[in-house]
């Protein structure tokens, strides 16, 4: 097919557009789900989320996919109390997931054409991206509120199997969705959109920059975050430890009191109600 060429008013509503879509798609897919408790840190979760992201970067490429995978999961976060304040990374990482999938899948086009195998190999690139961001933000924020590295480890197994049942399902859906989806585009602008071949303009152009920055400080911000958590945690703690120490060092001067004195203290109020009931 000929590639249509798009003015560039026409080809920024097209990549709006697709955007939301896509944003909207992810948002939902990660409603489509069921939890998992786990004993240590929050839950973890079997969802179609990560099909989305896929489906947004294999489709529309890596601008695109990343935006609309970084955004859609983004706003799922917002909107759970669980999550809401991992969202920042979230954007991060699900961003990395649309952006990786999307830009290896058109570095792997053949004569302009997608072959299976390489959209396969595109998908699997970014769920692995993905697994080790997610992985690596679960023990890091574990590690930093006080958590031995055992423990951080042992809270973040049941999120490998997790992460790898979901991955398995993000590949088999995207990939079948982005040929049918592809073939019924095909005679829409949106297909002059998903055929753009992308200008050489390095990776390091002011829109990949900004976003690298903003990553950076998302992630820093987030990490002192839950290091300051960890410091007040520990401030109280030592705090009612050192009450308890005080109260438990008096309790044994009053007994040791009461013994030499032969003086029998008397009992608070309600104790004896409390024992009669």
């Amino acid at each position: 097919m000929t590639q249509t060429r798009l003015t560039s008013d026409h080809k920024r509503l097209l990549t709006l557009v697709s955007v939301g879509l896509m944003a909207a798609l992810v948002f939902v897919g990660n409603y489509l789900q069921f939890k998992i408790p786990v004993a240590i840190g929050d839950v973890t979760r079997v969802h179609l989320g990560n099909s989305m992201c896929l489906l947004a970067g294999l489709l529309f490429g890596p601008a695109v996919g990343g935006l609309a995978s970084g955004i859609g999961a983004a706003l799922y976060d917002l909107f759970d109390p669980i999550y809401i304040i991992s969202s920042p990374y979230t954007f991060c990482s699900k961003f990395a997931m649309g952006f990786i999938a999307g830009w290896l899948n058109k570095k792997l086009l053949q004569n302009g054409k997608a072959k299976t195998v390489n959209v396969v190999i595109a998908g699997v690139v970014g769920q692995i991206v993905y697994i080790v961001l997610y992985l690596f933000k679960s023990y890091v924020a574990l590690r930093l509120v006080g958590s031995t590295h055992s423990v951080a480890l042992a809270a973040v197994v049941p999120k490998i199997a997790t992460s790898s049942v979901n991955a398995v399902a993000a590949v088999l859906i995207s990939v079948p969705l982005f040929f049918a989806l592809k073939k019924a585009l095909a005679h829409t602008g949106f297909m002059a959109l998903i055929e753009e071949t992308p200008e050489k303009k390095g990776y390091f152009n002011p829109v990949t920059t900004v976003l690298t920055i903003y990553c950076c400080v998302l992630t820093l911000v987030f990490s002192l975050y839950l290091s300051t958590v960890n410091n007040i945690k520990a401030a109280e703690e030592e705090r009612w430890n050192a009450v308890n120490s005080t109260l438990e060092e008096y309790e044994q001067r009053f007994d040791l009191l009461s013994e030499e004195l032969q003086i029998t203290f008397p009992e608070p109020e309600g104790t004896e109600a409390s024992e009669a009931e």
